[in-house]
């Protein structure tokens, strides 16, 4: 199991940029396919972007395609999501998430296993 810490949220005008990091423990990070879901008040948790363990590989929701990059460090155990030119509907919780068996791509939130606790980020208009 892997233990997974997000930081990087905030408040941020529409049109700015962001980067999240989440920072796993252990030595098997590189195993771990990594993803971000968010949340916003009411919803469903929804997909946004994962990597394949290399890092080689990477898959967008339609939504934020173009605009966020999904990338991984397996030396520092980190996988970041920068965000640009962000929209006030980006508004959400953001979760880190991995799991050692899902594939990289389109995922529902129920194929991660270990989860972060989340970090709120908030565009203003």
């Amino acid at each position: 199991q892997v233990q997974l810490v997000e930081s990087g949220g905030g408040l941020v005008q529409a049109g700015g940029s962001l980067r999240l990091s989440c920072a796993a423990s252990g030595r098997t990070f590189s195993r771990y396919t990594m993803a971000w879901f968010r949340q916003a008040p009411g919803k469903e948790r929804e997909f946004v972007a994962s990597t394949s363990r290399s890092g080689t590989s990477t898959y967008y929701a339609d939504s934020v395609k173009g605009r966020f990059t999904i990338s991984r460090d397996n030396v520092k155990n980190t996988v970041y999501l920068q965000m640009n030119s962000l929209k006030p509907e980006d508004t959400a919780v953001y979760y880190c998430a991995a799991d050692p068996t899902t594939a990289w791509g389109p995922a529902r939130a129920n194929e991660y296993f270990n989860w972060g606790q989340g970090t709120q980020v908030t565009v203003s208009s």
